[in-house]
């Protein structure tokens, strides 16, 4: 078939990122790069130059890395996680488009494997769809993809047909697998009292600016709550991961945790709609401190409900997603 005919197609999955050791100079190495772009910090650069040198990467990555190291099994979680992703979409589109030829990579934001780099094995593609897996779009998380992607464009001669996906968060397919999720921990461990939908949090300076993040978390809950019939005082939402001094998006999840444990509130599932893998801030933050702050407080039962990771509607849903954009790049 002649090549005009049968555009060669470059697929990304992208993630945030991780370190490659649970070690602190892997963490410091890392957490430079993350917290060196602008659109996660919005401080003055020459200001935030001497605060993250001086006071959080002497310090903070020694107790990054002993966290990290409770959760590591051979690789990193996320790691582990994104790749099984690109296989299950590898699969799946490779059934769906016979006899294309579809080219599936992971790319991370910061760390490996390299999002830059992806995109440089890319550089044949007659069209290229790049899937942040942010349901939610934040300028925080989702913007750097789109910054490094429309980076790497700046350089190229031959440029491919570009597909960005902004966001998916009441996509139906996802709102289902997050119910799904919900409802098969139910049918294994019960039914708690209540269910708490808790977010990654920005600082309420970057909402204020206009970022999306918050109402498209609200989106999202009240899709998932709507669709498995939860009544009010069912259910809630909430932001968690603050981090400096200034005010980020409320309610807090620490403390909405111990104002239900201290409030009468005996059991809680906790599930993190944000993240399409589970990574230190879900395993470690929320399974085990946010418990131990619920149950210190006065509850009795905590759970947390993992992402919905490899899990085949997830993988389904991704395809889905894909399958739509690769579906158009080719009747293009």
């Amino acid at each position: 078939m002649p090549a005009a005919n049968h555009p060669r197609i470059g697929v990304i999955l992208a993630n945030l990122g991780t370190p490659d050791a649970p070690t602190a100079p892997a963490v410091r190495a890392w957490l430079r790069e993350f917290l060196s772009d602008g659109r996660v910090i919005e401080v003055p650069r020459l200001v935030w130059f001497f605060i993250l040198r001086l006071f959080i990467l002497p310090f903070r990555p020694k107790r990054v890395a002993r966290a990290y190291a409770g959760i590591w099994t051979d690789d990193s979680p996320m790691r582990q996680t994104l790749l099984a992703q690109v296989e299950g979409a590898r699969a799946r589109l490779a059934a769906a488009f016979p006899g294309h030829d579809i080219r599936v990579l992971p790319g991370m934001s910061y760390g490996r494997p390299a999002l830059r780099e992806a995109l440089a094995a890319m550089a044949d593609r007659d069209e290229l769809v790049v899937l942040p897996l942010f349901p939610q779009f934040s300028a925080t998380s989702t913007a750097p993809v789109f910054d490094q992607v429309t980076a790497w464009l700046g350089g190229q001669r031959r440029l491919p047909g570009v597909q960005l996906v902004r966001d998916y968060h009441v996509h139906p397919a996802y709102v289902e697998a997050l119910a799904r999720s919900l409802e098969r921990h139910w049918a294994a461990h019960g039914r708690a009292e209540r269910v708490l939908f808790s977010y990654h949090g920005i600082p309420q300076p970057y909402a204020d600016k206009g970022d999306p993040y918050p109402a498209q978390c609200r989106a999202t809950t009240e899709a998932v709550v709507h669709r498995l019939g939860l009544a009010d005082g069912e259910w809630a939402m909430s932001f968690q991961s603050r981090f400096g001094l200034q005010e980020w998006v409320r309610p807090y999840t620490d403390q909405l945790l111990g104002e239900w444990g201290a409030g009468g509130v005996a059991s809680v599932q906790v599930i993190c709609p944000a993240f399409s893998a589970d990574c230190l801030e879900t395993l470690e933050e929320i399974a085990v401190e946010n418990r131990e702050v619920f149950l210190k407080a006065g509850g009795t039962r905590y759970e947390y409900v993992p992402a919905l990771n490899a899990e085949s509607a997830h993988l389904d849903m991704i395809a889905d997603i894909l399958s739509g954009r690769i579906s158009a790049a080719l009747a293009g």
